[in-house]
């Protein structure tokens, strides 16, 4: 899959039911990417994102054919406004007794305070995963501290998309769905402006942000172990590009995995510089 002819104003779908209902503005370098996946009269819709974003949010997940209230699960992979902004208008426009939230209880701690109406579920006390009624699974895997305590990912086991939340995001101000990162990043050292594509280094971008963002190495490190675990198909994170080929991924999991100065070990390098 590629970038060309893609339209941004539209849904995109990225595997067998699943689809990016996010938007593009090419005037901000993070991009937030709200995923809905669908399993016959049942959908479920990841980090829906913030208050300014729903109408946006919401005509793509109409216009994929899903009616409000076919949406059973919100899914929140951690608190940041970003991702549970819009909520209470979710929550209005879905308008069903079903409707429940699933995060972690260290998140819906704070999650509370954007809605009570919706009842929370955590993944524990689901035993990490949620099943539709086909039986088609999603499970949640705990990846604490990257960057919150409550912080996981959710893995669909029937298309093998991993939606990461955080991990693998990017600052990014050369942005498309899907990531230009490729065969030739796996051996590169990331600078500034790519010598091959003369544009802005995807690398780059992603470090920059999970310097900045995850707590630390040792947390960056254990997500990413057990991100190697799993049979992947394809990689969406919250922030920045789809990663959509091997080489894409083993390129980023390569350079993450290098990074030494990370959350609080960033700030102090560059206090002491």
């Amino acid at each position: 899959m590629n970038n060309q002819g893609l339209d941004y104003s539209e849904y995109i779908e990225i595997a067998d039911g699943v689809y990016w209902v996010g938007f593009a503005d090419e005037q901000i370098g993070l991009h937030c990417n709200p995923y809905l996946i669908v399993d016959g009269d049942e959908a479920v819709l990841l980090d829906s994102g913030s208050r300014d974003d729903f109408s946006t949010v919401m005509l793509k997940v109409i216009r994929t054919g899903v009616s409000p209230n076919m949406i059973r699960r919100l899914i929140y992979h951690h608190y940041d406004p970003d991702l549970c902004g819009n909520i209470p208008h979710m929550e209005a426009m879905i308008n069903s007794k079903e409707l429940k939230i699933i995060s972690h209880y260290e998140n819906n701690i704070f999650i509370n305070y954007y809605s009570v109406r919706s009842p929370k579920q955590c993944i524990e006390n689901l035993d990490f995963s949620f099943e539709f009624a086909s039986g088609r699974r999603l499970l949640f895997i705990r990846t604490p501290y990257s960057h919150s305590p409550g912080s996981f990912v959710t893995y669909d086991t029937k298309t093998k998309v991993l939606f990461s939340s955080d991990l693998f995001g990017s600052y990014d101000y050369n942005w498309d769905l899907y990531t230009q990162i490729d065969e030739n990043c796996k051996t590169c050292i990331p600078q500034e402006t790519c010598p091959i594509t003369k544009q802005s280094c995807q690398i780059v971008g992603m470090l920059n942000f999970h310097q900045r963002i995850m707590t630390s190495a040792k947390a960056l490190r254990y997500a990413l172990a057990e991100i190697g675990k799993l049979d992947i198909s394809l990689i969406a994170p919250q922030h920045g590009s789809i990663l959509n080929t091997p080489a894409a991924r083993e390129a980023s999991i390569r350079h993450l995995k290098s990074l030494t100065n990370v959350g609080i070990d960033y700030f102090l390098e560059e206090a002491d510089h």
